[in-house]
């Protein structure tokens, strides 16, 4: 399973309001449970907001990975934002995020989430990716340049063991 696979267009938001790490994930929620009728708005954000009470996923440089399990969540799926104004995630660097890249995966996911996880870091860390995806002007460019960003990841990584 690879994140373009779950991360179509429509789920790279560009300028989204952001105001504190719980707007952000609310709005997040009410936009993927509009968009996947099988998910409720309010199971997500509990589930993505109880997920930061045990830790903050702000992994640093500006960058938030927020995810949870869902039994309502029939396959994984993604989506990213890139916020308006960065906010405080209570990051591990303690700098505002202004880059969130979100992961829903079903219940029993387990090897399938912790790839997925690893995927969204291994891109995310990388500085020249941030700076470009900073830079972007429109959802299509912002989403154009993360799945070119995936692409190189994918490209360098070791092929898969049989």
């Amino acid at each position: 399973m690879t994140l373009q696979s779950i991360l179509p267009p429509e789920r790279a938001l560009f300028d989204v309001p952001g105001g504190s790490k719980k707007r952000v994930l609310e709005f997040f929620s009410t936009f993927i449970a509009q968009n996947t009728p099988s998910l409720d708005s309010q199971e997500v954000f509990s589930r993505l907001i109880g997920r930061e009470r045990l830790g903050s996923t702000g992994i640093g440089h500006g960058v938030a990975i927020p995810h949870a399990r869902n039994a309502h969540c029939k396959a994984p799926l993604a989506g990213f934002l890139k916020l308006a104004e960065p906010v405080d995630f209570d990051a591990v660097d303690g700098e505002p995020v202004d880059l969130v890249f979100v992961l829903l995966v079903p219940e029993e996911a387990d090897d399938t989430h912790l790839a997925l996880l690893a995927q969204v870091a291994g891109v995310m860390n990388d500085a020249e990716t941030r700076q470009r995806l900073r830079r972007c002007e429109s959802q299509r460019q912002l989403y154009e340049t993360l799945i070119e960003a995936i692409e190189r990841q994918d490209d360098a990584a070791p092929p898969a063991a049989p």
